[in-house]
Formats: C-alpha cells, sequence, structure tokens
C-alpha cells in the first residue's frame, strides 16, 4: 500500500509539471500584448473560464471536501494565480467595455464560487458527500470546455493542415491526460478519472489529426481564416488542456 501511494505521489508530482507547462503556454500572447499595449482581437473569456475551473479543482482537493489531494491543489492553486495574472494583463490593456465585461465576468463567478463553498460546507457534513458534489461540478464545467478544442480540431478537418494546432501542445495533453488518468486509477477517483479520460482521448485525436494531416499542410502559406480567430481558437485550447489537468 506504501508503494502505491508513492508511485501516486510521483504520478502526481510529474502531472504538476505538465501541467504548469500548459498553464504558461500562452506567456507568448501575453508578452505580445503588453509589447503592443492592446489586446487586439485577443479575448479573455477561457483565461476567466479556467479561473473558475482552477478554484473549483482547488476547493475539491482540500482536506474538507476530499482528503490526499495535496498535488491536486498545488497545481490548481498555481493555475489560479497564474490566471489572475493573465486576465490582469487582459484588463490592463483592454477597453473601458471590455473591462467592465471582465469585472462583471468575476463578480459572477465569485459570486457562484462562494454559493458553493456555502452550501458544500453547511448543508454537507461528510467529506464522501462534498467530494461528489464539488467533483460533479468540475466534472461539468471540464466537459464544458471540451467543446473549445473541437473549434481547432473542425478546422485542421476542413483545411487539411495542422499550421494552427501546434504538435508539443497535443502531445502535452495527451500526455496530461494518461498522468491524471493513471493517478486517478491509483487511488480511484472517478472526479479525476472522468475528465482526464476525456482530455486523454481529446489528446490522442489531436494526434491522429496532425498525423493524418501533417503531409498535407502548407506551412509557407497563409490561411484564409483570420489571425485573430486562429489565435482565439489555440488559446481555448490550450487552457481546456489546462481545466482538464487539474482535475
Amino acid at each position: 500500500m506504501a508503494n502505491v501511494e508513492a508511485i501516486r505521489i510521483l504520478v502526481g508530482v510529474i502531472g504538476n509539471v505538465i501541467s504548469f507547462f500548459l498553464f504558461t503556454s500562452p506567456i507568448p500572447t501575453f508578452v505580445k500584448i503588453i509589447k503592443q499595449k492592446s489586446v487586439g482581437e485577443f479575448k479573455s473569456d477561457p483565461y476567466i473560464a479556467t479561473l473558475l475551473n482552477c478554484a473549483m479543482w482547488s476547493f475539491y482537493g482540500m482536506p474538507i471536501v476530499h482528503p490526499d489531494s495535496l498535488l491536486v491543489i498545488t497545481i490548481n492553486g498555481t493555475g489560479f494565480f497564474i490566471e489572475l495574472v493573465y486576465i490582469a494583463i487582459f484588463f490592463t490593456y483592454s477597453s473601458g467595455k471590455n473591462r467592465r465585461n471582465i469585472i462583471i465576468a468575476l463578480l459572477v463567478e465569485a459570486t457562484l464560487f462562494a454559493i458553493v463553498v456555502f452550501i458544500t460546507l453547511h448543508f454537507f457534513h461528510s467529506t464522501k458527500d462534498r467530494s461528489m458534489i464539488i467533483g460533479l461540478l468540475s466534472i461539468v464545467f471540464s466537459i464544458i470546455m471540451y467543446a473549445s478544442p473541437l473549434t481547432v480540431m473542425k478546422m485542421v478537418i476542413k483545411t487539411q493542415s495542422v499550421k494552427y494546432m501546434p504538435f508539443a501542445l497535443s502531445l502535452a495533453n495527451f500526455c496530461n491526460g494518461i498522468v491524471w488518468l493513471i493517478y486517478a486509477l491509483l487511488k480511484f477517483d472517478p472526479y479525476i478519472l472522468i475528465p482526464n479520460g476525456l482530455g486523454t482521448i481529446s489528446g490522442l485525436v489531436q494526434l491522429t489529426l496532425y498525423g493524418t494531416y501533417y503531409q498535407t499542410t502548407k506551412w509557407d502559406e497563409d490561411d484564409e481564416k483570420p489571425k485573430s480567430d486562429v489565435q482565439l481558437s489555440i488559446g481555448m485550447t490550450i487552457l481546456t488542456v489546462r481545466s482538464d489537468n487539474r482535475g
């Protein structure tokens, strides 16, 4: 039993490292925003959504909800603060209307999260029940966010090009799903198992598409798709990847 727990900790640490890479992958985008002093057509929506997802999984990993889940807290807590930095940059370089939308979205998320915490702690008194409630909610958020990579996958199939679906991120997505899947199986946790099972499938599909359309990709030609739309799609794919790993 001790060996299984040691392996689980090792797997969780590896998962933290891969997830951290995925969390920090949009840094070049924000460097560009800072240099241009404008968010351009980049959208803050995926980062705001990931912030709530990180908060939910961090709460799930707390001892009062789901004991022995420290590594779930460490990566999601880290992700939460990284997303806050991203959102702060967005807020700084956005127009008045976009700033107002960001504030409203954050207030809605904070209110929703506070309600979830209150209900969980005051109406559910065992860690089993609390794990079930927060676990199910986290799964729902993760599944909703899985719609994001479908945009990029659809574009890959339509254009027969993987130009805007980076191989490194697709591979990291797949590896991340596998690692957290193993973590969930070592000490069976269906709430971590389900989203990361989906993450593994998503990563596998992306790698399959990459292998299928690599030869037909015209790397030196511009796509008809507007650059801003492509960047948004990639951003949301990255963030979705990050969301499910928490779990």
